[in-house]
C-alpha cells in the first residue's frame, strides 16, 4: 500500500472515500471549522446528534452528492475520549480500509484521529499499522479464491504543517512495522507440510541476505557438536531435521553487546510420546509463532537501521511420536552442560529454548527476550487479552511493558519467586520439565531462568495471544489466524533502547 501524507483540509480532498474520527456521544462542533458540516447543509451535525454515538468501530456512511470534493464521508466510532488509545486509532483505520475494501475504492483518505495527548507520530504510525494490517488474508491455497479488491492508496491528512514531518516518519515506521507482522503472520498460517524448519530457516535466510543481515543456519550435526541436546531431543522423533538460525544484525558499535531475541518455532507440534489430543491439533502449526515474531522484528530492525547490535535466535524443529522419540523419563543434557529430566515431552519448547538461552548467555548479551507459545496455562491465568511476561531484572520488565502499551500489544507480569524452582527439582537431573498443573507457567520459565543465569531477561508467553481463538477480541486488524504478536512490540522496545 502507497501511503502519503499531507496538509490540506479534508473538504477540498477529491478521494472517493474520508474517513472521520468521531468520539463516542459528542456532536463534534470542531468539525466546522473544516467546512465539512457547512458543505453539507448542517447535515453532519445532525447525525452526530441523532444518528451516531460514536462507540469503537461503529460506522456511519453517507454519500456528498457533489457538495464536497469527498464523493464519500465515513464517520467512524473513537469511543469515548477518556479512553482513547492508540489500540483505538488501529481499529478505526482498520475499519476504514475494511470498508473501503468492502465498496470496491482503491483509495482512501483519513483525517488524522487527534485527541487525548497523542502525537502525530505516533497516530500516523498507528493508522498505517491499523489500515495494512486490516486488509491483510492469507489464501494461497484456495484453488478459487474470491478475486480480491486491492486498496492500493491511503493518504493522512493533517491540519497543521508542523505536525508533517513527524507524521510522515511515523507513518514510515507504521508500514515497517505493519509488513514484519504480515510476515510474522504468513510463517505462523503457513500449514506444517509447507513450513518445515528446513523451508523455515530459507525463508530467514531470504529475508536476511536481502537486508544486510548475518545469518548462520546450524544443522543437525553442528548442533550435536555443540552439545544442543534440548533440540537434538525433541526432534528425534521427526523425519525432518531440525535447524538453529542465527541472524546478526549490527548497527550499533562493535564494543557493545547485542540484544538477544530468542523465538520457538515448533513448526509442528504432536506432543509426541505425550501426544495431545486430536480435537484443534491443527492449530499446533501455530507453535512456531515465537520464532516467526523474531523473524519479522529482525526484518523490521534492518529496515529501521537501528542504531543498535541485534542478533535473532530461532530453534526450529517437530515435535514427532515415532520409534525413535525422546520418551517420559530420559534425561537430557542442554547446551552448557546442565541436565533435565524428562516428565511430558509436550513440554517441548523449554527444552529447545534452552538450548538458545543458554547460548545466548554464552554470548554475553545487553539483554535477551524470548517469545514462546510456551503453556496452556497461561491461557488460562490470562487469557487471549494479555501476554505473560516473566523477568528476572524490573528495568527491563518495565520497557517490556511500556512498549507493549504502545504497541498494542500487552503484558501482564506474573511472578518468578524461588518456591516456583522447587517444583522443578528432580532426583536424577538438575531439574525436570515440569513441575505439574500448579502455576505452570510460571514453572516453565523458571526451569529457562536456569539457562539465563544472571543476563537481564525477559520471557514472554504468547500461547494466548499468537493466534483467534475462541475468546479473542474481535478487532478490525486482527484477522482470524495468526496475530504476528509480539513484532510489534519488539519494534517499539528496540527503537527506543536507548533513549
Amino acid at each position: 500500500m502507497r501511503i502519503n501524507v499531507e496538509v490540506s483540509r479534508p473538504e477540498t480532498k477529491v478521494t472517493p472515500l474520508l474517513a472521520i474520527g468521531i468520539f463516542e456521544n459528542q456532536a463534534d462542533e470542531s468539525h466546522n471549522q473544516y467546512g465539512l458540516n457547512e458543505g453539507l447543509g448542517d447535515l453532519l451535525n445532525e447525525i452526530l446528534k441523532e444518528d451516531f454515538q460514536g462507540k469503537v468501530e461503529n460506522t456511519y456512511l453517507l454519500r456528498t452528492k457533489n457538495s464536497l470534493s469527498p464523493t464519500r464521508i465515513l464517520l467512524v466510532g473513537l469511543g469515548t475520549l477518556d479512553d482513547f488509545t492508540l489500540l483505538e486509532v488501529r481499529r478505526a483505520s482498520g475499519r476504514a480500509a475494511l470498508i473501503a475494501k468492502d465498496l470496491g475504492l482503491k483509495s482512501l483518505c483519513i483525517d488524522l484521529f487527534a485527541g487525548n495527548g497523542l502525537i502525530p507520530f505516533d497516530v500516523a504510525r498507528s493508522i498505517v499499522e491499523g489500515l495494512e494490517l486490516a486488509l491483510y488474508s492469507y489464501d494461497r491455497h484456495k484453488t478459487e479464491a474470491p478475486p480480491q479488491v486491492v486498496v492500493e492508496d491511503a493518504t493522512i491528512i493533517l491540519q497543521l504543517d508542523n505536525d508533517l514531518k513527524v507524521a510522515e516518519d511515523g507513518a514510515r515506521v507504521g508500514d515497517i512495522s505493519a509488513r514484519a507482522t504480515i510476515l510474522a503472520r504468513d510463517l505462523a498460517n503457513s500449514p506444517g507440510n509447507y513450513c518445515t524448519p528446513t523451508k523455515l530457516s530459507a525463508v530467514a535466510k531470504e529475508m536476511a541476505d536481502r537486508h544486510s543481515i548475518r545469518a548462520s543456519i546450524i544443522d543437525k550435526e553442528e548442533m550435536t557438536q555443540m552439545g544442543m541436546g534440548g533440540i537434538l531431543a525433541v526432534s528425534q522423533g521427526s523425519a525432518e531435521p531440525p535447524k538453529f538460525i542465527i541472524l546478526e544484525y549490527t548497527g550499533g558499535a562493535s564494543n557493545t553487546g547485542a540484544l538477544f531475541l530468542v523465538g520457538k518455532a515448533v513448526t509442528f507440534d504432536t506432543g509426541g510420546i505425550s501426544i495431545k489430543p486430536s480435537d484443534r491439533m491443527e492449530e499446533m502449526k501455530y507453535d512456531m509463532s515465537g520464532g516467526a515474531a523474531v523473524i519479522g522484528a529482525m526484518q523490521a530492525v534492518a529496515e529501521l537501521r537501528l542504531p543498535i547490535n541485534v542478533t535473532g535466535l530461532i530453534p526450529a524443529t517437530e515435535n514427532m511420536p515415532s520409534a525413535s522419540a525422546y520418551k517420559p523419563g530420559d534425561v537430557i543434557t542442554i547446551f552448557g552442560g546442565k541436565t533435565v529430566e524428562i516428565i511430558n515431552t509436550d513440554a517441548e519448547g523449554r527444552l529447545i529454548l534452552a538450548d538458545a538461552l543458554a547460548y545466548a548467555r554464552s554470548k554475553k548479551p545487553e539483554a535477551i527476550i524470548d517469545l514462546a507459545t510456551l503453556t496452556g496455562a497461561c491461557v488460562i491465568a490470562l487469557g487471549t487479552h494479555a501476554t505473560g511476561m516473566l523477568t528476572n531484572n524490573f528495568e527491563l520488565g518495565a520497557k517490556v511493558r511500556e512498549a507493549g502499551e504502545s504497541a498494542g500489544e500487552r503484558v501482564w507480569e506474573l511472578p518468578l519467586w524461588n518456591e516456583y524452582s522447587e517444583q522443578i527439582k528432580s532426583q536424577v537431573a538438575d531439574m525436570k520439565n515440569t513441575g505439574g498443573r500448579a502455576g505452570g507457567t510460571i514453572t516453565a520459565a523458571a526451569l529457562l531462568s536456569n539457562f539465563v543465569e544472571d543476563s537481564h531477561w525477559a520471557h514472554l508467553d504468547i500461547a494466548g495471544t499468537a493466534w483467534t481463538q475462541e475468546s479473542s477480541a474481535e478487532r478490525s486488524f486482527i484477522r482470524k489466524g495468526a496475530t504476528g504478536v509480539g513484532v510489534r512490540l519488539l519494534i517499539e522496545l528496540l527503537r527506543k533502547w536507548n533513549s
